[in-house]
């Protein structure tokens, strides 16, 4: 489910569920009994049976897009990068229809800009695949592309508190479970593989999640648990818990905002914009001489146009703590359409670096 098609009603319970566990929920054979615990610590009176329903109800109904672990892609192996293009008016449906036909392409968005309004990412197994991919793209559709890769990651954390309890949302139970010692492979092995594409998609909302997973893949749940304990610490997982449906909350308005930064500042200015907390993704990414200007990206989310532009104009503030801020240096490019959203290959990108 996406955007207006979510019917339900967020209540004070549910809102202390989607604070406390948007990170942080336990890696532990029955989670939902600490998870319980934790939230009647915090004066939230609910059963693991209870707690269990709850999720569950929110997963069917769409109210939360994911529960369980939100794999790293770039850290599983494989590359992504994000690609933006014109698409003429008169043709900007034919357009997208060829861009939606390469497999490659994962997501892909109309935003507002007035010449470079199609916006996509491509995600493949081989990262020398890249050029051979985007230049397919250009044969077909007659258009050029414009490649930014990611440059630097400065913050990638999309988490949506609401009003209600526990609305820090600090509730962090990572620490239960076995203990783990991280290691500096690249490479995954086929089991590890295997935990992956089992995982990719979300956790089994049920009483023992990882034992399901385990029983999925043929391997023990204390495998299970240490391996995912182990990839959170590592960045392959970037956290285990559940993830709203930022449109059923009503975060409807995606800004892109797009910074033309000096480049001895960025990594000054960079950590500072991140530490905003509506901020979800930040990155630095290359310009493109004659087209586009901008070196900086930062993604916000707000609940009305107000909301989100006096998120814009906090962004701007920061910027303006470093240098002189002026009109053209930057712009926002909120999205107007959903043109494809079929999720990352994982697969094949996990294939590519087993050993």
């Amino acid at each position: 489910m996406s955007r207006g098609d979510v019917d339900y009603e967020f209540d004070s319970v549910d809102r202390a569920i989607c604070n406390a566990f948007q990170g942080g929920f336990p890696v532990v054979e029955r989670p939902f009994e600490p998870a319980a615990a934790a939230l009647r610590e915090r004066g939230v009176d609910l059963t693991a049976d209870e707690l269990l329903a709850r999720i569950r109800e929110m997963d069917e109904t769409g109210a939360i897009s994911r529960f369980g672990a939100l794999v790293n892609a770039e850290e599983i192996g494989g590359a992504a990068t994000l690609v933006a293009m014109h698409a003429p008016p008169e043709r900007f449906d034919e357009v997208a229809e060829q861009v939606n036909g390469f497999r490659e392409v994962a997501h892909n968005y109309e935003r507002e800009h007035p010449h470079l309004n199609m916006w996509f990412v491509v995600s493949v197994a081989d990262p020398d695949d890249v050029e051979r991919v985007l230049a397919a793209i250009e044969a077909e559709t007659g258009q050029p592309t414009y490649n930014m890769p990611k440059l630097r990651e400065f913050h990638v954390g999309a988490k949506f508190l609401l009003d209600g309890p526990i609305p820090e949302g600090d509730v962090d139970l990572s620490h239960l479970g076995p203990e783990v010692q991280p290691t500096d492979r690249d490479a995954i092995t086929p089991d590890e593989r295997d935990l992956v594409l089992e995982i990719q998609g979300g956790l089994p909302v049920t009483e023992t999640p990882y034992a399901d997973v385990a029983d999925a893949i043929g391997k023990p749940t204390e495998w299970v648990l240490a391996t995912i304990k182990r990839f959170d610490a590592e960045g392959k997982v970037r956290r285990v818990g559940l993830i709203p449906n930022h449109y059923a909350l009503g975060y409807t308005e995606n800004g892109m905002t797009v910074w033309n930064v000096p480049d001895d500042l960025v990594d000054e200015v960079g950590p500072a914009v991140a530490s905003l907390d509506f901020v979800t993704h930040c990155y630095r990414r290359p310009r493109h001489e004659g087209v586009w200007p901008y070196n900086f990206f930062a993604m916000t989310h707000g609940r009305s146009e107000a909301e989100s532009q006096a998120r814009i104009q906090e962004v701007r503030d920061v910027m303006a703590d470093y240098w002189d801020v002026q009109e053209e240096d930057w712009d926002s490019l909120f999205s107007t359409r959903i043109l494809k959203k079929t999720g990352i290959r994982l697969d094949e990108r996990a294939a590519a670096n087993t050993t």
